[in-house]
């Protein structure tokens, strides 16, 4: 979160987790500088316990007006577009991710069955954008399509396990070690190489959205609220 919001600062635009903002909305620029300066803060006060759950809110509130009006049009715009429900799992994955964080045990059904449907599109992915994903496949491992099938498969039954609660807490484990062992073997790479931009946007939310995966895998280890 603090990469990203330096990051939106230094470009004076919007970043990856906050897109989809029509051009011709009044007040642009002011609100990219505003989304970065929210993502610097809250990144901060996440580091330290005092002001963690402050934080969380934040970001729950932010990511979800997000989702409101910047998220949701696109599926009555782009409904079969793969992007669509990519932007929308992206998001779903923030805001379930800030819940689990400010809300501690309460609600935590919620977010994990949100978390478990951001998943599924995200898998989806790999196989709409097939070829991209064997692109990425480190040029090491052999059999590159069977990995971007098997990574694209496990990912749509992580979601599944996570939405139905059957080895939920496994599921959002093994899905933590995939992004994991994704960033590390395929951005990682890329970064040390010489990275653009945008490479370094994708290893940023990539270091993200392994993160919210142990997140959620944490909060099964929450005892439940006292009926």
């Amino acid at each position: 979160m603090i990469a990203f919001g330096i990051w939106g600062l230094i470009k004076g635009n919007f970043t990856p987790l906050w897109t989809g903002v029509p051009k011709s909305l009044p007040g642009r620029e002011v609100l990219a500088y505003f989304c970065a300066v929210i993502a610097l803060a809250c990144g901060v006060g996440l580091l330290w316990r005092r002001t963690a759950t402050i934080a969380s809110r934040v970001l729950l509130v932010s990511f979800a007006v997000w989702f409101l009006f910047f998220r949701a049009p696109l599926i009555f715009r782009a409904p079969a577009a793969t992007v669509t429900w990519w932007a929308c799992g992206e998001t779903a994955v923030m805001i379930a991710t800030a819940w689990v964080l400010c809300a501690e045990n309460r609600g935590l059904r919620i977010a994990r069955v949100l978390y478990g449907l951001a998943l599924i599109p995200f898998g989806i992915a790999h196989f709409t954008y097939l070829q991209r994903t064997v692109d990425m496949v480190p040029r090491w491992l052999p059999w590159h399509l069977a990995w971007a099938y098997l990574t694209g498969a496990a990912l749509i039954a992580a979601g599944v396990a996570i939405i139905i609660n059957v080895y939920a807490r496994l599921a959002a484990v093994l899905t933590g070690v995939e992004l994991g062992l994704f960033t590390l073997l395929v951005w990682i790479p890329i970064i040390l190489a010489g990275a653009n931009a945008a490479d370094w946007n994708e290893f940023t939310v990539s270091c993200l959205l392994t993160a919210a995966a142990w997140v959620l895998a944490e909060s099964y280890s929450v005892k439940p609220a006292a009926q």
